[in-house]
């Protein structure tokens, strides 16, 4: 299980659902939501010195205000959190557009990439991985 999940998306009704499911496949022990990037981004740089509250997993929209997944990205590629193990990233979207995909997993911080609408197994699957680059306590 993952001490933090964290959600950036501004759809209130799939990040709705999206903690219904969470909750239901008991991914994390923590999910905390944000409603775009920059949120998101303040956050980790406010934390960016305790482990404990940085995510071990982010799952991140591509379309947001403010600051899109896109641009998230660059940012957090300035960054660098100091958690003992990396932050995962997988980016969510309700496109099927290659490009996006072919985008966000060349970008060099994206592990995976889920369609929307997100379903446990496939979430099952990445936090899988997530805990398989985590080092024991």
């Amino acid at each position: 299980m993952l001490e933090i999940l964290c959600v950036v998306d501004d759809d209130k009704i799939f990040t709705y659902l999206l903690k219904r499911i969470l909750e239901k496949a008991r991914i994390a022990r923590e999910i905390i939501f944000f409603e775009n990037g920059r949120e998101a981004l303040d956050y980790l740089i406010h934390h960016e010195g305790d482990a404990l509250k940085l995510p071990q997993l982010i799952l991140l929209d591509i379309n947001m205000p403010i600051l899109d997944g896109w641009q998230f990205l660059h940012e957090y590629g300035k960054l660098k959190p100091s958690a003992p193990n990396p932050i995962s990233i997988c980016m969510m979207s309700s496109s099927s557009d290659l490009e996006d995909y072919d985008r966000a997993m060349g970008s060099g911080h994206v592990m995976d990439y889920l369609q929307k609408p997100v379903q446990i197994p496939s979430l099952r699957v990445v936090t899988e991985r997530v805990l398989s680059f985590v080092s024991p306590k």
